[in-house]
């Protein structure tokens, strides 16, 4: 019977020590900044995973956004240097290049930093659902020399989701606040990180509903920057169109190039830079061309 007993302790001890490793996991090994400029980081194992090659497109092929791209030009340049800079919210219409932005944006940056210098500009993603887990990445970039900008796409909530807790405290708040070194760049469809619906709601069902509204979208004010993404007209998804044809070598006469693009934004419902994108795929392939 005590055999018995002492089994039984083992195995819960066993379940309770598998319990606390899983709500706070052994920290990975520290990253080498030395092996790349990007990262993804993983909640499971609290890691920093090496990027080797980016997937981004250079900055001057993204048309129809010049007043956005300047000012987040300006800011991730001063950030870069060692000055003070915003974190910033890149909201509007999908396809628009709100993540292909903030990619070609770090590259160009980048390069522009001497490769003497001790400090580098590196990129950090982090999915949605590891946002509970940013303290414990924060606490791995806080002490060191180089300046981070962690990237958060599609960012969004739901009803019942206080992961915006968590992120509205790291960003302005708590008693340690954002390191100096590290900038937060998000991209989401939603103004207010909110859904429509779910501020009305709010506002229809609380006792106060202004308190209520507030606290749902006062996230978003954490962020210095806002900017906003827009549908663009055939103009500039035309010039979308001829930037990608000219840069990949497209032979296509110019006249049916602009027909084709077109009817496939036609047939696509809406013109965006992501439309431009599909339809010099499919022409590519067509051509038997490869893209670089």
């Amino acid at each position: 019977m005590a055999e018995i007993n002492t089994l039984r302790i083992e195995m819960l001890l066993e379940r309770i020590a598998d319990s606390l490793e899983r709500l706070s996991p052994i920290p990975g090994p520290e990253p080498d900044f030395a092996s790349a400029a990007a990262y993804v980081w993983e909640q499971n194992g609290d890691r920093l995973v090496a990027v080797p090659t980016v997937a981004r497109v250079d900055i001057d092929l993204l048309r129809g956004i010049d007043r956005v791209r300047d000012i987040l030009l300006a800011n991730t340049r001063l950030f870069a240097q060692g000055y003070p800079a915003n974190n910033a919210l890149l909201w509007g219409s999908r396809g628009m290049g709100k993540s292909s932005l903030v990619k070609a944006l770090h590259a160009s940056v980048a390069q522009e930093v001497p490769a003497t210098a001790s400090a580098r500009l590196i990129l950090i993603e982090i999915h949605r659902d590891d946002i509970p887990s940013l303290g414990r990445l924060l606490s791995k970039l806080r002490d060191q020399p180089h300046r981070f900008i962690l990237f958060c796409d599609d960012l969004s909530f739901d009803h019942d989701d206080a992961a915006y807790k968590s992120l509205k405290a790291v960003l302005d708040g708590g008693i340690e606040g954002r390191p100096a070194n590290v900038l937060l760049y998000a991209t989401s469809n939603r103004r207010h990180l909110m859904p429509r619906e779910m501020i009305d709601n709010e506002r229809s069902t609380a006792i106060n509903p202004g308190e209520a509204v507030e606290e749902k979208i006062s996230l978003s004010d954490r962020f210095g920057l806002w900017l906003g993404f827009h549908p663009c007209d055939q103009a500039t998804y035309f010039a979308m169109v001829r930037g990608y044809a000219e840069r990949h070598g497209l032979a296509i006469d110019p006249d049916e190039l602009l027909r084709q693009a077109n009817e496939w934004s036609v047939t696509r419902g809406g013109r965006s830079g992501r439309v431009a994108w599909q339809f010099i795929q499919d022409l590519a392939g067509r051509l038997h061309t490869h893209l670089d």
